[in-house]
Parts: structure tokens; C-alpha cells; sequence
């Protein structure tokens, strides 16, 4: 670590309670001082800096354009330390207060809020205020403290801490029904003779498809004619149920019913990775009890294997 001599924070509390208290007087009696000792270290540290930090020539306390600068940077400096402290004590105490979390609108309900009512249920005094979204949410500008989300950019602001929780698995998938009365394709390019149900665009286009070939590369099928287009994930699983057609679903979407042999995976072959899921938080949240509670269990239950 680089050396950082103390010599740098005296004047400091005493320059910005001045400003904000409007004189040396008020400020020496906040700071149980004398206005001469705040003078005096107020002319040292501007010694020190080499630049006036107050206009002498008026009555009134004013800053000089430097010392504007310098009291933005230094309540910025006072405002971090006093989180972090607040922060590093809140550690001593349990899971507590409204907790901000955005998901992804399927996998939220299906995956994400069992764990958190059993949580809530662990720590009575934790509110989870739920968000499910699939848009990127801006964790900053909507006071999110935890966020999954399934895809993105790689690139992401220094202020968010990450984990990675896997990455979806992407398979074909039918029911009982559909196969029997249409038979079972064998091959990506018998699907177009099939009834397809595809995952839509806001704009009203569909995804194609993914799938690995022969040689592990990854392949697109874009579908011509949908059956169904629908633009939620547990919409697709709902048709695919009633046996109106066949569907690319995520391993975490179609689990339950694949054990309960309502659907079943046809072209094994063919399935593929899909979208990455990561875990996301506030670098600056991450010590608060809820916050690293939270994070701790999603990385842990959430994992995708």
C-alpha cells in the first residue's frame, strides 16, 4: 500500500465544519476549539496546499473557487468514511429492514422466491420488495441492492460486485400428447413440419433457436411459421404442457414437469448452452447484513450446474 502521511487530514474537519457552519466562531464552538485554533489550521492546511481556500477581503466567509473544489472532495471523503463505519457496524446485526431485488419475471417466480420466503421466514425482520423485470435494470437509478440477471453486457460499472451463477441450459421439449398424435422429429430440419413455439420479441419477432451440431459448435434455427408465439418463458412451458407444440426451454423452466413426465426432451443431441446468469450488487451495499445474506444464499441455491 502506498504510504499515506496523516499530515494530510489535519485541517480537513476543520476547513468543512467552517463552511458549512458559515464562520471560525461557529465552527470552533461545534469543535469545542478556540477560532484561533481553527484559523491557525486553517491557514496551515492552506500552507500546506499552496492555494487560498477563502476570500479574506469581505466579511462574509467565502470560498475562493479552489476551496470549493476542495470542500466537494473532502465531504465526499467524510461522507465514505461515515458509510463505512456505518456499514462495518451493521455487520454485528441480523438480516433487517426493505430489501430492493430485481429478477427476471420466470425465473424469479419459479426459482428466486422460494429461497427468499424461506429467508424472509428466517429473518422476521427482513422485507424483501420484490421487482421482476426482464429488461436490464439500472441497479443505481432504482435503488436496487440485488439483482439477477440473465444475460448482458460482460462490461459493468466498478460500483456493482458480481457473481457468476452458470449458464442456462437450452433443450427441445413436447408433450406426451403432441408426439404421439405428430410423431417425434429426429433432426433440427424436421421441426419444420412440426407446430413450434418460439419465445417473442417485444417487437413482435421471435427468437430462432439455438443448438449444438455433431462437432460441439453452436447452430441457429430461426422457425418460419410458429404455432405459438409467446413473450414469457412460462407462457411457452403452458403450451408446450397442453401439447399444442414443441418449444426451446431452459433446463430451470421445464424441470418439474420433465420429473413429472408432463413434457419430455426430444433431440437430445441438440441441446445447448444458453444465456449466462449472474448475480449482482452494489459494491457499496455489499457489508450490510442483508445485502450479504442475500448474496451468500443466491450464489449457493441458485447456482445453475
Amino acid at each position: 500500500m502506498t504510504a499515506f502521511p496523516t499530515e494530510r487530514l489535519k485541517g480537513i474537519v476543520p476547513f468543512v465544519q467552517a463552511v458549512d457552519a458559515g464562520s471560525f466562531t461557529a465552527a470552533a464552538q461545534q469543535l469545542n476549539l478556540t477560532s484561533s485554533a481553527v484559523s491557525k489550521s486553517i491557514a496551515r492546511l492552506e500552507a500546506r496546499l499552496g492555494v487560498a481556500l477563502f476570500e479574506r477581503t469581505t466579511r462574509r466567509l467565502m470560498l475562493t473557487d479552489a476551496g470549493r473544489a476542495f470542500y466537494e472532495t473532502c465531504t465526499g471523503i467524510l461522507d465514505a468514511l461515515a458509510e463505512a463505519e456505518s456499514v462495518l457496524a451493521a455487520q454485528r446485526r441480523e438480516p433487517a429492514g426493505a430489501v430492493r431485488v430485481a429478477l427476471p419475471a420466470s425465473f424469479g417466480r419459479r426459482c428466486v422466491v422460494p429461497l427468499l420466503a424461506r429467508l424472509a421466514t428466517q429473518y422476521p425482520d427482513l422485507r424483501p420488495q420484490l421487482l421482476f423485470a426482464d429488461r436490464f435494470v439500472d441497479l443505481a437509478e432504482e435503488g436496487i441492492d440485488l439483482a439477477v440477471r440473465i444475460g448482458g453486457p460482460p462490461d459493468l460499472p466498478a460500483s456493482l460486485a458480481r457473481r457468476e451463477l452458470g449458464r442456462e441450459r437450452l433443450i427441445f421439449c413436447a408433450a406426451p400428447a403432441y408426439l404421439a398424435r405428430s410423431g417425434t422429429p429426429d433432426t433440427i430440419a424436421a421441426l419444420r413440419e412440426h407446430a413450434c413455439i418460439v419465445y417473442g420479441r417485444p417487437d413482435g419477432s421471435s427468437l430462432p433457436w439455438s443448438y449444438a451440431l455433431e462437432d460441439g459448435s453452436a447452430a441457429r434455427h430461426a422457425v418460419a411459421r410458429p404455432r405459438v408465439v409467446a413473450g414469457d418463458a412460462e407462457a411457452q412451458l403452458a403450451f408446450v404442457r397442453e401439447g399444442l407444440g414443441i418449444a426451446q426451454l431452459a433446463t430451470w423452466l421445464a424441470r418439474e414437469d420433465l420429473q413429472a413426465g408432463r413434457i419430455v426432451e426430444i433431440l437430445s443431441g441438440s441441446a445447448t448452452d444458453g444465456l449466462p446468469l449472474t448475480l449482482l450488487w452494489p459494491v457499496a451495499r455489499q457489508l450490510t447484513p442483508k445485502v450479504n445474506v442475500l448474496a451468500q444464499e443466491f450464489e449457493a441455491k441458485l447456482l445453475i450446474r
